[in-house]
């Protein structure tokens, strides 16, 4: 992605947090709805306030929940290690308990204290919202697969009209302030709360760009950064999302090895590419005939969705031949019982409009709806599989906000304390991500990669070798000497 420097004098100007003091927040419970979903592990929680504009820091407030499992190991404790699950839009209150649920190290608990939150416009940081509904058009953060030129055209009426419905529900004028760069900053507002010098950071998927911007804004207050699952930059733009397509080619085939090895079971084609024609045939025959609601942008979305973990191959197989045999009533039953998920990720309205406002806030998009076109009758024969979604036109070609600085520039003059770690196969952030930051990163960074297949590393993975080397790294601050190649389990 290419990227308008922001200097560090402007970040630095721009920050409003200095020298660390005494931690400034009351820890209390956390909201219930937080606490059902971190069971059994207990959190507690606490609020920050940041400003809603770094530019007039005396102006009005903005109220920030995070949340914590502390170290019990005052001996070994390091700090705070922050947490991020991606997005934009993502809430991340629960994530401490999640990675304590998926087995995270003890010696990581010992060293850091784990440090979630609802970053700003998310959740229980006063949300923002857009009025998107499921009922609605606009449904996704991802376009729908456009099958043809005129597919484009009615997608960006579409995009036209979410981009003027945040505009009319942006009630407090908060939408224009929701960047990448504003959320780094509330970073290090936090850590000053917090009473910390430096704070270490672990963010997966669209984190790995708030980590990056962090690391790149305050490079001093940055301890040890660990980037999963790589988008590329410190930001997300149209390349970005085209790199939904080339993520999905490159790991398609492992689910088509999957499915051929399985093919006297699923009857999806007894070769890789038998497999590979049925998703095409498949999803022209849905467009022709929809099957309790799916038709092929749907068929084709799901796949892509389902392709984040292996351990969702056996539901997406089984999905695939109840909808080639056109039984409607197993795939509304797999509906029903959540096998399948048969809505896109982001569904409700405010990680929709977290998502469109960080996105389009971050970088200036094109306006030009001809760009979008080009675009996607490019990719649907270069990615041919899923790259008519990802170069589809969104709100952001329309956004009603003017850009108030440029995108966060990667600073590569700084301590050699970014590690980055991605799975070679990964449809939402291909491994091209990873390259990218690496080389934008130069000396300051080392990349781990995964010789496997799925969205999410480190812990979520379960990769011995990506485990180990990432935490030695935590909390023995090892960085490795050279990139590492780590081969699957």
């Amino acid at each position: 992605m290419a990227v308008l420097g922001l200097s560090v004098p402007l970040a630095t100007a721009h920050a409003a947090t200095g020298e660390p003091s005494s931690p400034d927040v009351e820890w209390s419970a956390c909201p219930d709805d937080v606490l059902a979903e971190a069971a059994p592990v207990a959190l507690e929680c606490a609020t920050v306030s940041v400003p809603v504009d770094y530019a007039a820091p005396d102006g009005d407030r903005l109220d920030l929940l995070i949340s914590r499992v502390a170290s019990t190991n005052p001996e070994k404790r390091r700090g705070t290690l922050m947490l991020n699950p991606g997005g934009p839009g993502g809430s991340g209150l629960s994530l401490p308990a999640l990675l304590v649920n998926q087995g995270i190290p003890s010696s990581v608990l010992d060293t850091y204290d784990l440090i979630g939150m609802d970053t700003r416009g998310i959740g229980h940081s006063t949300p923002v919202s857009c009025g998107f509904t499921l009922e609605g058009d606009y449904y996704s953060n991802i376009p729908p697969f456009a099958a043809d030129d005129d597919a484009v055209l009615r997608q960006a009426e579409i995009a036209r009209q979410a981009a003027e419905d945040c505009e009319a529900n942006d009630t407090h004028d908060h939408l224009r302030h929701l960047s990448t760069a504003n959320i780094a900053r509330d970073l290090d507002t936090i850590r000053a709360a917090l009473g910390e010098e430096q704070t270490s950071f672990l963010g997966y998927s669209y984190g790995s760009a708030l980590g990056a911007a962090y690391a790149s804004m305050f490079p001093e207050r940055s301890d040890r950064i660990v980037l999963d699952s790589v988008v590329g930059d410190t930001h997300l733009d149209h390349d970005g999302m085209r790199r939904f397509g080339h993520g999905m080619e490159e790991t398609f085939p492992h689910f088509a090895d999957w499915a051929a090895a399985r093919h006297d079971s699923y009857g999806l084609g007894s070769t890789p590419e038998e497999v590979r024609e049925t998703y095409f045939s498949l999803a022209e025959s849905l467009d022709e005939t929809p099957v309790a609601g799916f038709d092929g942008s749907l068929m084709r979305f799901v796949t892509f969705g389902m392709l984040y973990k292996p351990t969702q191959y056996a539901n997406l197989a089984q999905q695939w031949q109840a909808l080639a045999a056109g039984d409607a009533e197993t795939v509304q039953l797999l509906q029903e019982d959540g096998s399948v998920p048969t809505e896109p990720v982001s569904v409700i309205d405010n990680p929709l409009s977290v998502f469109a406002a960080v996105t389009c806030n971050d970088v200036k998009w094109s306006t030009d709806v001809d760009h979008y076109r080009d675009a996607v009758a490019e990719d649907r024969e270069r990615y041919p599989m899923f790259g008519a979604a990802g170069a589809n036109i969104n709100p952001c070609a329309f956004w009603p906000y003017e850009q108030t600085e440029p995108p966060v520039a990667v600073l590569d003059d700084g301590p050699q304390n970014v590690l980055l770690v991605q799975n070679r196969l990964d449809p939402a952030t291909p491994h091209l991500g990873g390259e990218l930051l690496r080389e934008k990163f130069e000396h300051r960074s080392r990349m781990v990669s995964v010789d496997d297949a799925g969205h999410g590393v480190y812990v979520l993975g379960g990769n011995s070798c990506a485990l180990n080397t990432t935490t030695r790294y935590l909390v023995d601050g090892e960085m490795p000497e050279d990139d590492v190649l780590c081969a699957a389990d």
